[in-house]
């Protein structure tokens, strides 16, 4: 039996996504942002670039509607367009098909960067917001390489700001998701799971790395033991220093809470 299939056992597959999602300090540290932003979401929520909509249990008990939507030809794609829950609507990268002011939140996670043309999506998201709606948005500061080669931009806070002010949002506030220690640990990590363990399949068929295109590379199995061990002990290590020894021009990604004037 490959190891992709022993993920598709229920208690195995449980397991190695409570492990996996740990050891993910990308992930997690976005996540715990995500949860943190929740309770401010309300009303119809439109989530922009869903993929397969794996933060819709975070936000669904706070608003009444949750709405996915997608960019056709980059979901059918990668790996979350073969396989989970699909987005209620897609679009073709240019125009919402949705009418203005239609949504009280919007949600855009880690997707700013594979657009072309950011000022377009933006104004977008501001446009089907009600005035005083509220856009919560993450984009990467310092990431790899990923669904290539629609991997554009990278992201400062004051970069964020401009695009988003442009756009006739107000900035309400602005959080660093994840420091140096983190940072490193990730990069470190990505190397050890992708380059030397090759267990970017097996990611995916725990739901993870739906942005990618589909897996078919096999895991080196022979490298699992070390590389596990290491990874969860590379992280644990970032984990106790990122707020120890904080530096805070260094960090993975930016949230950004912003209101449509």
């Amino acid at each position: 039996m490959k190891v992709a299939d022993l993920t598709q056992l229920p208690a195995v597959r449980q397991i190695a996504r409570t492990a996996s999602d740990w050891v993910d300090l990308e992930r997690s540290v976005i996540v715990a942002g995500l949860r943190k932003a929740a309770p401010r979401a309300r009303g119809r929520l439109l989530d922009v670039g869903c993929g397969n909509k794996p933060y819709q249990p975070i936000f669904a008990p706070h608003v009444t509607e949750y709405i996915g939507i997608e960019h056709e030809a980059t979901f059918i794609a990668t790996a979350a367009g073969h396989r989970g829950t699909r987005p209620d609507l897609t679009y073709d990268g240019q125009r919402l098909p949705l009418p203005d002011g239609a949504f009280d939140t919007v949600l855009n996670v880690q997707v700013l960067e594979h657009t072309p043309r950011p000022r377009v999506l933006i104004s977008e998201m501001a446009r089907v917001l009600k005035p005083g709606g509220l856009l919560i948005l993450t984009a990467p500061f310092q990431f790899r390489l990923h669904e290539q080669p629609h991997d554009y931009y990278r992201y400062t806070s004051h970069g964020l700001r401009h695009l988003l002010e442009e756009a006739g949002l107000e900035i309400e506030e602005t959080f660093q998701q994840g420091g140096l220690w983190r940072l490193i640990g990730h990069k470190l990590n990505s190397y050890l799971a992708f380059r030397v363990a090759r267990i970017g399949g097996v990611a995916q068929s725990l739901g993870k790395l739906g942005h990618e295109a589909a897996s078919v590379v096999p895991p080196r199995l022979w490298t699992l033991p070390f590389v596990g061990a290491s990874m969860v002990a590379i992280s644990a290590v970032a984990r106790v220093l990122d707020p120890l020894l904080v530096e805070p021009d260094e960090t993975m990604s930016f949230m950004v809470l912003a209101r449509r004037r």
